[in-house]
């Protein structure tokens, strides 16, 4: 394990990069090691509490991952601002999880489980396989006296967006998630006839994301005959009430700084009003006064609904959750307790 004495912003830290060898895959064609780098304050008085972050393993001062013509929010990126708040956060590098692509389906953990062989159409996609290494890093995080272990949780952008999702609906340990422009698959229900499509994630650069069984779904003939969007049996809403009563922070961008209207940002904000009801039925606040999701309509930009336990905010910026993470950080603090100590 590296460890290295560093800044994250104006904070003293302690980095470490990890490496996490999966037991029984060291003698197959494809071993699963995972990656990840945890960054902790380096002088803290009590246990801190940890946001797993979806993505790349980067250590402080590696040169951040930037794709062209993406926005530049004019706020500090998003592990200043943990520090500052006096969070830890893990970088965790989804890929060494599982590979992003239909060819990676015999290595990582699903193609271990299957000593390289193909899937069968009921076993896991990507987004369960990375949810899956979500909680392994629980595991580690549980063992070190400095993170606060009741106070974990996952954050993740766009495709890691919808495996924060799937990871909090399924990992009972994590207290709370920021998803953030998640699209289908994600916050935005399959069953809304706008922008992406079920017909999108089970196509040829996204099928392996999900199960097998979801290509049935994609408005062809098969041996099933032909079924659609009307006929998967659970939605965007169903996967958000799974969290329920843990705290989730629903986030969107705007589509002229990049977060592209085909993600549909109506749509996810109508499944986050529908998933309400069940937590109104734990005695949990959701969204407020919003109660029909049929009729709901988008606060405006920048105007965050950010009193109960579901959480909603579209900020000005683009394809990412550093623009509001701040806002996610204040309401994290009151829902988690962390104002109190």
């Amino acid at each position: 394990m590296e460890t290295v004495h560093t800044k994250v912003g104006d904070v003293p830290a302690v980095a470490r990069r990890l490496r996490g060898a999966v037991e029984g895959t060291a003698e197959s064609p494809h071993p699963v090691n995972i990656r990840a780098v945890l960054v902790l304050p380096e002088k803290s008085s009590t246990p801190v509490p940890v946001l797993i972050m979806l993505g790349w393993a980067r250590m402080p001062g590696d040169e951040p991952v930037r794709f062209p013509g993406m926005y530049e929010p004019p706020v500090p990126p998003s592990q200043e601002q943990l520090l500052a708040a006096g969070w830890g956060y893990v970088s965790l590098d989804a890929g060494s999880v599982q590979p992003d692509s239909g060819a990676g389906l015999v290595a990582g953990i699903i193609g271990a489980t299957n000593r390289g062989a193909r899937r069968t159409p009921e076993q896991w996609g990507a987004l369960r396989a990375w949810a899956w290494g979500v909680s392994r890093t629980i595991d580690f995080l549980e063992s070190l006296p400095e993170v606060d272990a009741k106070r974990i949780g996952v954050e993740g952008v766009s495709r890691y967006g919808k495996a924060a999702l799937v990871a909090m609906a399924f990992e009972p340990r994590l207290a709370i998630a920021l998803v953030a422009s998640s699209g289908e698959g994600g916050t935005k229900p399959h069953r809304r006839d706008f922008g992406e499509a079920v017909e999108n994630l089970a196509g040829s650069g996204a099928y392996h994301w999900m199960a097998g069984n979801f290509i049935k779904y994609a408005a062809e003939e098969s041996v099933f005959g032909r079924m659609d969007a009307d006929d998967v049996p659970m939605d965007a809403h169903h996967l958000i009430a799974l969290c329920a009563p843990r705290p989730v922070f629903v986030s969107y961008g705007i589509p002229e700084n990049g977060d592209a209207l085909w993600l549909d940002q109506q749509g996810s904000y109508m499944a986050t009003v529908a998933a309400g009801e069940v937590y109104r039925l734990l005695d949990t606040r959701d969204l407020g006064d919003e109660r029909d999701y049929r009729s709901a309509t988008m606060p405006p930009v920048e105007t965050g609904l950010l009193d109960g336990a579901l959480a909603w905010r579209q900020h000005a910026g683009g394809h990412e959750s550093r623009s509001n993470m701040s806002h996610f950080l204040a309401w994290a603090g009151r829902q988690l307790g962390l104002d109190a100590k």
